[in-house]
């Protein structure tokens, strides 16, 4: 099984991480210190935070301004509607930031939100004995 390591330009380290733990993500201290927060979401899924000079070590170019400009969309899967709802209000009461609507479209059901550095997070509830 593969391992998926997602890299976030942060502005504030300390910020940010309060942000993900709020959403239930744990911080691996073995992979953390002052420039970098490795956010535990499974076992398979990592959220990397990085100051910007961390991050710049990492890339060619410029670090795109999450706020004004979209490059990714991280999705995250439900299991229940119930469960999207309540991500989405902890992201929210967190100091995330509405992004889109919520989304209904026949056996789907999701939520948008953005974090503190305007990166985008969906989390999805697909009601597989529905699609079928």
């Amino acid at each position: 099984m593969r391992m998926i390591f997602v890299n976030l330009p942060v502005v504030d380290i300390t910020v940010a991480t309060d942000f993900y733990t709020a959403l239930g993500f744990t911080r691996n201290p073995n992979f953390s210190d002052e420039t970098a927060s490795c956010m535990v979401v499974s076992e398979h899924i990592h959220v990397m935070l990085l100051t910007h000079e961390k991050f710049r070590g990492f890339i060619n170019g410029d670090i795109s301004d999450a706020r004004t400009s979209k490059e990714v969309l991280n999705c995250l899967s439900a299991g229940s509607r119930a469960e999207v709802d309540d991500f989405k209000a902890r992201a929210l009461g967190a100091g995330g930031g509405e992004w889109r609507p919520n989304l209904e479209m026949g056996p789907m059901y999701g939520c948008s939100f953005q974090d503190p550095d305007g990166h985008v997070w969906e989390i999805m509830y697909m009601d597989m004995g529905a699609a079928a």
